[in-house]
């Protein structure tokens, strides 16, 4: 059965519109554990667009289950993680201006710094995944710089899954295709000892193909399940999600 940590960051996006107190990302968090999530992932982005330090630190004392905080490999966010010592840091890239994530790190052409900054992680006793494109050259870097695991961005067969092509025999076909990438990337990582998570862009209507991945064990999900919660409550988006990952049919 894979796990599911569910991304709170909209809550924060919420409360930020209005720079208040409310909704409360402890009480989100609280609430996803209690629906059976496995854990709790919070992107804490440079420009602070939704999580605060303070997030953090409060989720810190408050989840029971697992705390995966997203972060760029900047000394500014490895000073953070070493305060806070979460149970997983998550290395993303980040670009200014962007909507969200817009893909995997390339930790190719970045390997010193990822690779230091992976050292300064595990050195503070935190578990170090990297987010990734299902490309063997940078699963191969994530190795070789020591991380514990990978998490393969799925952002390219939302778009194909999701957008218009979805319902179109070519967009079909290049879905297909982006599921075997992603099966064989998960492989490739199995194989050189390295644990395997996916997310970015999943649904509850796109995410079984994935799911039915044996290799990739946890899911980073968070911006439908917050979305869904808007009509049917965040427990029960929860419960939906992890309903749509472990199902058999």
């Amino acid at each position: 059965m894979a796990r599911l940590n569910v991304n709170i960051d909209h809550v924060a996006t919420l409360r930020q519109a209005r720079r208040t107190i409310e909704p409360s990302v402890a009480a989100a968090a609280l609430e996803c554990e209690k629906a059976g999530a496995s854990g709790i992932t919070i992107h804490l982005r440079q420009d602070r667009r939704h999580i605060q330090d303070s997030d953090a630190f409060a989720l810190k004392q408050v989840v029971s289950t697992y705390l995966n905080i997203e972060m760029a490999a900047t000394s500014e966010m490895l000073e953070i993680a070493e305060k806070i010592v979460p149970d997983a840091v998550t290395l993303v890239p980040e670009s200014p201006g962007e909507i969200t994530t817009e893909g995997g790190l390339d930790i190719v052409s970045n390997f010193a710094q990822v690779s230091d900054a992976v050292k300064v992680l595990q050195k503070a006793g935190i578990f170090v995944s990297i987010f990734i494109d299902p490309v063997k050259e940078q699963i191969l870097a994530a190795k070789e710089c020591s991380a514990s695991q990978i998490e393969i961005s799925t952002a390219r067969y939302a778009e194909l899954t999701l957008g218009s092509r979805a319902f179109h025999p070519e967009g079909k076909q290049l879905a297909q295709e982006e599921i075997s990438r992603i099966n064989q990337a998960a492989q490739d990582a199995r194989a050189l000892g390295l644990l395997v998570a996916a997310g970015h862009g999943l649904t509850t209507r796109n995410i079984k193909p994935i799911a039915q991945i044996r290799e990739i064990e946890e899911f980073n999900i968070g911006h439908h399940i917050i979305s869904r919660s808007v009509f049917i409550g965040l427990e029960s988006a929860v419960r939906e999600m992890l309903l749509a990952i472990n199902s058999e049919i």
